[in-house]
């Protein structure tokens, strides 16, 4: 079990990683981008936001290794987020600010992704914006809180022996 949890926390740093190697080419790598054949113009935002979410995620299921909690598909996503709520928030473990850094992270990744089919009308708020920038300001908050979760979980992790 040690080394299932080590593999999903090592994701989850590498995760967080790539927001944030994304967020900074998109904001201003004019040289980098050249050399990746990308355009000046081209941004990843809607990238950013996604690999946070999944830094959060595999952070959670490495937490829930430590209990001996394994969620599968289908429904991994929602699987995960419910045993997070039920056996660290909701029996006080984890303060809930964590629980809604999750949960906020869940909907934006569900309207990037479509996750969740009953989320579809709302998904477009960030994946069909037409001008990249505009997502600027939720990629900064999801590379922010992302950042924030996954500190505040391997320091669980560390402290439990996972």
């Amino acid at each position: 079990m040690d080394s299932m949890i080590r593999i999903y926390e090592l994701r989850s740093e590498l995760e967080l990683r790539l927001a944030n190697a994304l967020f900074i080419l998109s904001k201003n790598s004019k040289n980098i981008k050249k050399e990746l054949i990308l355009e000046d113009n081209d941004t990843f935002f809607s990238a950013v936001i996604t690999h946070a979410y999944f830094a959060i995620f595999y952070a959670a299921k490495a937490l829930l290794l430590t209990k001996g909690i394994k969620t599968e598909a289908p429904e991994v996503h929602k699987k995960t987020l419910n045993a997070f709520e039920t056996e660290f928030v909701k029996n006080g473990e984890l303060d809930v600010a964590l629980l809604n850094i999750y949960k906020e992270m869940m909907v934006r990744a569900d309207e990037l992704l479509g996750i969740f089919k009953a989320e579809k009308k709302k998904r477009g708020r960030f994946t069909y914006r037409i001008i990249a920038e505009a997502n600027v300001p939720f990629a900064e908050e999801s590379l922010r809180r992302a950042g924030k979760f996954v500190r505040n979980i391997f320091q669980v992790l560390r402290k439990t022996g996972g």
